[in-house]
């Protein structure tokens, strides 16, 4: 391989000729060989974004050479449209604060905005990566800046993700709203539902996961960037702050502001956990979802087999023709890391100490991998599992019809120890409830009809009383299912700015 020699004030080290990073950004490569991993796209997007604003902001006040910061400004747009991806080689598991990241972005941005202007890559004097591309800037504001740029970019995908599926939950729960059924608590038979309401339920529970995360995304709004090393802005100033964040707000159309503080922002990770700890919520209520379709599609011949889950892949190596719930279990394990990923990012942010988070590179990559995977998660889960869903409206009335939990609509009229004494007859025996209550004499036939009434339980109320009491959302499942769509939208979805102060 050819090399070129580069320098800094380390000395001197081989770095390839056909590079576009240079001698720190090597020394990064050789130091940490850890994992293989490298910056995800989006936060090497978010970097360059920061780094063609404050070219733009230096320009406009004279600070920088206007050709010089073209050229830059020409580079940037190149690798935000998709060029030399390959020239961001650092892990992940790097230097803390990532200072090895900003150099290698510094670096590549300088020799490719060099080589617009006819110099040969490596040679400094035209384009520096410190003087020139990192001008006004810090490590230290850089990437908390990039941190939370990218995980806003990838906000509103992971949140319409979710409301997509969402939507695809409750036409389920409207499809299957007079499909009668055994609710189940404690993995036990429980009094009647319709499969209809549990959909509803499982739509509503993913809603309000990313609400939260709609919600969450609003604190990462505000920007340290021109806060340099400590959060004084030394070297930057106000007026480079004020055009650097107008600039990104251009770019990217968000109502991004500076901070408020520019000491706790450049201190504290706490937004970027606050929005992990919402995708982890996220996260649990589409995890519950996937082991509950498991459940409810468990069989067909020896177990509940209530639904009917799109057969996706041949679910056995051994067992000719057996068919897994294949796209919930993989839900269920990216649910799993979500949470770890959070477990990680909850520990690097309690570590930083006095002015600055060092472990923000670790915190970064689990943030930007856990919106990653949950969003596609959720699309796989939509497409080739919830739109396919059928229900088995015959089995589910067999295996009501073999509960003895609607003898609880009894007690009302003839007590609990009767009613208990009639259930435990029924499961000794095997008589039903209707057959034992009559030989008993405790009420008539058509009083007994109504109360026993499966669909009627599914209602609410005092059954056979004639009372509607409880009725509400439980009997529209579709509705459920969409409450509060316009509530809570945030950045991910009306980029409002409601509950910040």
């Amino acid at each position: 391989m050819a090399y070129r020699i580069e320098r800094d004030p380390l000395g001197e080290l081989k770095v390839p000729a056909d590079a576009y990073y240079g001698v720190q950004t090597a020394r990064a490569v050789e130091n940490f060989p850890i994992s293989g991993l490298r910056a995800p796209a989006d936060l090497v997007v978010a970097t360059i974004f920061i780094k063609k604003a404050a070219a733009e902001a230096n320009a406009a006040l004279g600070r920088l050479e206007r050709g010089v910061a073209s050229a830059i400004v020409q580079a940037a747009d190149e690798i935000i449209g998709g060029a030399l991806g390959d020239q961001f080689v650092v892990d992940v598991y790097q230097a803390g604060a990532g200072t090895s990241h900003n150099m290698n972005a510094n670096e590549v941005l300088a020799n490719r905005a060099a080589e617009i202007l006819g110099e040969p890559r490596g040679a400094y004097a035209r384009v520096h990566p410190n003087d020139h591309v990192n001008m006004g800037q810090s490590t230290n504001d850089v990437f908390p800046t990039a941190t939370r740029l990218a995980l806003l970019l990838g906000s509103a995908p992971l949140v319409a993700a979710a409301r997509a599926l969402v939507e695809s939950l409750a036409r389920k729960a409207d499809e299957f709203s007079d499909v009668l059924k055994t609710g189940r608590t404690h993995l036990q038979d429980a009094v009647p539902i319709t499969l209809g309401q549990e959909f509803s339920g499982y739509a509503a529970c993913v809603r309000a996961g990313s609400d939260d995360v709609a919600v969450a995304s609003e604190q990462l709004l505000e920007l340290n960037i021109g806060a340099t090393a400590v959060g004084t802005g030394l070297n930057a100033g106000d007026d480079y702050r004020r055009l650097v964040v107008d600039n990104l707000a251009r770019y990217t159309r968000l109502p991004l502001e500076p901070a408020v503080n520019l000491f706790r922002v450049t201190q504290s990770m706490g937004d970027v956990l606050a929005y992990s700890g919402a995708m982890r919520r996220l996260s649990v209520e589409l995890g519950k979802v996937a082991s509950d379709l498991r459940l409810l599609s468990m069989g067909p011949r020896a177990g509940l087999a209530e639904i009917a889950l799109p057969a996706v892949q041949p679910g056995s190596s051994i067992m000719p023709g057996k068919v897994n719930p294949s796209v919930p279990e993989m839900v269920n394990q990216v649910c799993f890391q979500v949470m770890g990923c959070d477990t990680t990012i909850a520990m690097a942010a309690e570590a930083g100490q006095l002015e600055l988070n060092v472990m923000m590179p670790v915190i970064a990559w689990n943030a930007i991998h856990s919106s990653t995977i949950l969003r596609e998660a959720m699309k796989v889960l939509r497409l080739r599992c919830v739109d396919g869903i059928a229900a088995n409206q015959a089995r589910a009335r067999e295996l009501l019809e073999r509960s003895t939990a609607t003898a609880t609509a009894l007690s009302p009229y003839i007590g609990y120890a009767a009613t208990a004494e009639i259930a435990k007859e029924s499961v000794k025996s095997g008589r039903p409830i209707r057959e034992l209550v009559l030989e008993r004499g405790l009420l008539d036939k058509d009083r007994l009809d109504a109360i026993l009434s499966a669909e009627a339980m599914t209602r609410g109320g005092i059954v056979g009383a004639g009372e509607a009491g409880g009725a509400g959302q439980a009997g529209k499942p579709g509705e459920t299912g969409k409450a509060g769509e316009a509530g809570k939208a945030g950045i991910a979805g009306t980029a409002g700015k409601a509950g910040r102060s």
